[in-house]
């Protein structure tokens, strides 16, 4: 069977370095590796990072303390023992302090007193290793809580191509408006896949300056520049195993998307200030409320990089056109907002429902989660109303006559306008408009 636990020797001794190599190598959970001095440890940390650490106090190239100090600054979740030739308690202490797991003496009960450590961490490390489990079912069952609320014509395509998404490892492209819920639906993917008890990290590519993407998509090691007093583990390992999200991925700039493509196609990143390649695997979902076929045209995207991402695309549809969907959105929201607020249940009156019915939600679902959450606290008892639903952009009528159109395409537009309010039903539509339902039909060709 496999060690579950690795262990590295750093002794400059070559009579203790085996000794102690072959103390921990009596326990067969351990794997162990020796080393002669500070430098040789570093190298092998760039490799492998292991639970334990065994430093001689006095080594030719560094003291036992600054190596323990590098240690705690850079790698804080090795447990690190110190071994010495002195039995100085105030150095013990002063060790111990520091961060230093044990102290142990190098006299005839060095094995045992190694033996007895080893003991006590592997039940720390199974611990640690069972509270990780734990925290990752919860975040599992947290990501399974993922809401996609809607269930419109418009929106059920958009279901199936997730559900398809989720059982497998292919890119997904999400196009839509700013505000329709592109991170929702790639959370609810990432849920619905194998990978949801893994991290779902997300990156806003329009949020980072051009100079900062670097560093924060791959990391950086201690020293790559000023300020940077440890190392920072990147978006591509901190999504090891689960799934990224690249949200807004047309605002990367060319030079960026060059290296993105390197690190995509290589499956590997290197950290700002290092040289040593680190592998990942993690699902990419890309998003953007532009059309990246004409960034790739106008020369804003490339191409080879557009068809990396070129997978199952999937476009979410504006509010306006889920019909329905704009108070079951609006039910779940206000129900989000009464529980935060520590409020009694609430409904739309009919005026309410309306005025939002008539509203052409520019800002789609991210608007309506700030409207109705203001009206949640506006309205004050158990019933929103139309005074407390407050929109700030034009109504549909205003925003129409803002374009140049034909009198006909004007007919045609308000007719597909309440076609989407009424999900579809044409009788409605009719009835609505006060028009034969086979004009709502003739008008229908039109939109195609």
């Amino acid at each position: 069977m496999k060690p579950s636990f690795t262990a590295f020797a750093v002794e400059d001794d070559p009579f203790y370095r085996k000794l102690v190599v072959h103390a921990l190598s009596l326990d067969a959970d351990f794997e162990v590796q020796g080393f002669e001095n500070a430098a040789a440890l570093r190298k092998a940390l760039g490799k492998t990072v292991p639970h334990l650490i065994t430093l001689d106090f006095r080594l030719p190239d560094a003291t036992g303390k600054e190596l323990l100090d590098f240690l705690q600054k850079n790698y804080p979740s090795v447990e690190v023992i110190m071994i010495s030739e002195q039995q100085d308690v105030a150095t013990a202490i002063d060790l111990l302090h520091a961060g230093a797991y044990d102290y142990i003496v190098k006299d005839d009960e060095l094995r045992n007193r190694l033996l007895q450590n080893l003991s006590r961490l592997k039940k720390q490390f199974e611990l640690e290793s069972r509270v990780k489990d734990l925290e990752q079912m919860l975040q599992a069952q947290s990501n399974q809580a993922v809401p996609f609320v809607g269930e419109s014509k418009t929106l059920q395509p958009v279901k199936d191509l997730a559900h398809k998404a989720a059982q497998s490892h292919i890119t997904v492209t999400i196009t839509g408006e700013t505000g329709t819920g592109k991170e929702v639906l790639a959370k609810f993917i990432h849920a619905n896949s194998n990978r949801a008890h893994k991290p779902f990290v997300a990156i806003n590519m329009a949020s980072i300056p051009e100079q900062l993407m670097e560093s924060e998509l791959f990391g950086y090691d201690k020293g790559a520049f000023t300020g940077a007093d440890t190392a920072k583990a990147g978006k591509f390992e901190e999504a090891h195993g689960g799934t990224l999200f690249l949200d807004e991925i047309a605002e990367l700039g060319l030079p960026m998307q060059s290296k993105l493509l390197r690190a995509i196609q290589e499956r590997k990143i290197v950290r700002l200030g290092s040289t040593k390649e680190i592998s990942f695997d993690c699902r990419i979902i890309t998003a953007s409320h532009k059309d990246l076929k004409i960034e790739v045209k106008e020369k804003r995207f490339r191409e080879d990089l557009y068809f990396r991402f070129f997978g199952i695309s999937i476009d979410l549809p504006p509010l306006r056109d889920r019909g329905k969907d704009l108070f079951l959105l609006a039910d779940f929201f206000a129900a989000q907002a009464v529980k935060d607020q520590g409020l009694q249940a609430v409904k739309f009156s009919k005026e309410a429902q309306q005025k939002m019915q008539q509203y052409q939600w520019p800002g789609n679902i991210r608007e309506l989660k700030a409207v109705v959450e203001l009206a949640v606290v506006l309205s004050g008892g158990n019933e929103i109303g139309e005074n407390d639903i407050h929109l700030k952009h034009s109504d549909f009528l205003e925003d129409q006559l803002q374009q140049h159109k034909t009198l006909r395409q004007y007919e045609v537009a308000i007719v597909q306008h309440f076609l989407n309010q009424f999900d579809g039903d044409t009788k409605k539509t009719a009835q609505h408009l006060d028009i034969g339902q086979t004009t709502v039909y003739r008008m229908m060709k039109e939109m195609v």
